[in-house]
Order: C-alpha cells, then structure tokens, then sequence
C-alpha cells in the first residue's frame, strides 16, 4: 500500500478536522461513503471538540478500527479484537508523542507544544497503514 499521508494533510488543509482528515482518508477501502465518514467524525477534531480530550488524529485511526471489525449487533465476538488494535494505536501513538491528549499536544498551559496537527495526523496515518491495513507505508 503507498502511503495516503498526503492525502490526508491535503483534506486537513482543505478545512477537514484531524480525525475527518485521517477517517476519510481511508473511507473507501472500508466500503463507507466519504460524506457519511466527514459526519461521523465531525465531533472527534479538537480533542472531542474542546481539546481536552484524545486527539482527533489518532480518534480517527480508532474509529477505523472500529470499521474494520468482523463483528454484527447481534454477536459481540469482535470486540476484544477492536479493542486490542485501539489500545495498541493509542499505546503506539503516546510512545511517539508522549501523549495522546489534543491540549497537551497543543502545549495549552504550557505555551510548548509536543506535535503539530499535521504531525499528528502522519503519525495517525502511519499507524492505520501499519496496524489496520498491514501496508509498508513506505513502499511504492
């Protein structure tokens, strides 16, 4: 799989939020329409909305997770499974950045931010490619 991280900084700067931009990005290999993944995720930007919360990047790279499950309503067998990978994106993406809340990363409270947006959502990115889609990301 070759990378879609540019692909998702473009949606970020075409006025996506950081969880938009990383759960659209990927939104057609999971089979869902583009417009209902922007609606899903629209109140995961900003950490939740108010940047106390987990970044939308890395919301995003969760919330695919989520859509990659094999399980239905009415059997619940994927759930360990979704919360595994999430545990681990989550895990992974504080390895990085030391954390995974948006206004720590922003530096809210202490004027230094840890990671742009930007560099959030390549981070969110990579670790989609790697954990969800098993795609060498750098590969071509």
């Amino acid at each position: 799989m070759t990378s879609r991280i540019n692909e998702a900084l473009k949606r970020h700067h075409s006025g996506y939020n950081c969880c938009q931009a990383v759960a659209c990005t990927y939104c057609d290999i999971l089979g869902v329409p583009e417009d209902e993944m922007f609606r899903l995720s629209e109140g995961f930007g900003a950490g939740m909305g108010s940047m106390d919360a987990t970044c939308g990047a890395v919301s995003g790279a969760v919330l695919l997770a989520g859509m990659k499950s094999s399980g239905g309503m009415q059997q619940h067998v994927s759930k360990k499974d979704t919360y595994q990978l999430s545990a681990q994106l989550l895990q992974q993406f504080r390895e990085k950045n030391g954390t995974f809340v948006c206004k720590e990363l922003k530096g809210m409270g202490t004027g230094k931010p840890v990671r742009s947006c930007d560099g959030c959502i390549e981070d969110a990115c990579l670790l989609a490619e790697r954990l969800l889609f098993s795609g060498n990301p750098d590969s071509k």
